[in-house]
């Protein structure tokens, strides 16, 4: 063979693409307090999300038919996937109620939907009281106002970049990204990395 290498294999070029992944999303996911936000983020057992302005970038259109229609992003979606296969349950609290929002529950598995839910609080009080989880084991990503009460009560609160001052305020945790931009995604990760779950779920979609 003239002492040339052999090309790498499968098992090898998987491990280098594991391995720059690695090096890359500790140099850019390591800002906004997220170290001081790892002890916090591997107690979730649950992901409570808003929808406007956080699973979206807060916009609404109408159809014809005057139905809402709403744009998510698939990242965010891949990212909540990625989080339930790392055991944590994912929920939804929304103020409004739309049937786009009941067929993007459906699509990722998420069973937890509450829906009008003006007094977010209550709801989430509701929420300790069925499953029988502690505050400390909850997450919670808003962007407004009305998310306030739940952000106050849960271990992680989460703020996505373009969020309100007082939001901003409250929160453990600010993403580096606005509503609907992948956001949602960012936090998955952090939860991810704290339950200790990030190389193998990238093995396990990067493999061979």
């Amino acid at each position: 063979m003239g002492g040339k290498r052999p090309y790498p294999g499968d098992c090898e070029l998987t491990a280098g693409l594991i391995a720059r992944a690695r090096e890359r999303h500790e140099r850019e996911s390591r800002g906004y307090g997220w170290k001081r936000c790892l002890a916090r983020a591997g107690a979730v057992r649950l992901l409570l999300l808003d929808v406007d302005g956080v699973m979206t970038d807060g916009s609404i259109a109408y159809g014809p038919e005057g139905g809402e229609m709403k744009r998510f992003s698939t990242r965010d979606g891949l990212g909540i996937r990625l989080l339930q296969k790392s055991g944590v349950e994912v929920g939804i609290i929304t103020a409004r109620s739309s049937r786009a929002v009941q067929m993007r529950a459906e699509n990722l598995g998420i069973a937890k939907l509450y829906q009008g839910a003006g007094k977010k609080g209550e709801v989430f009080e509701r929420i300790l009281a069925e499953t029988g989880l502690s505050p400390e084991e909850v997450a919670y990503m808003g962007d407004d106002w009305l998310d306030l009460p739940v952000m106050r009560r849960v271990g992680l609160a989460a703020a996505v970049a373009d969020a309100a001052p007082e939001v901003k305020e409250a929160a453990h945790f600010i993403s580096r990204y606005p509503g609907g931009s992948g956001a949602v995604r960012e936090l998955c990760e952090l939860i991810i990395v704290a339950r200790g779950d990030y190389e193998r779920l990238l093995a396990e979609y990067a493999g061979p």
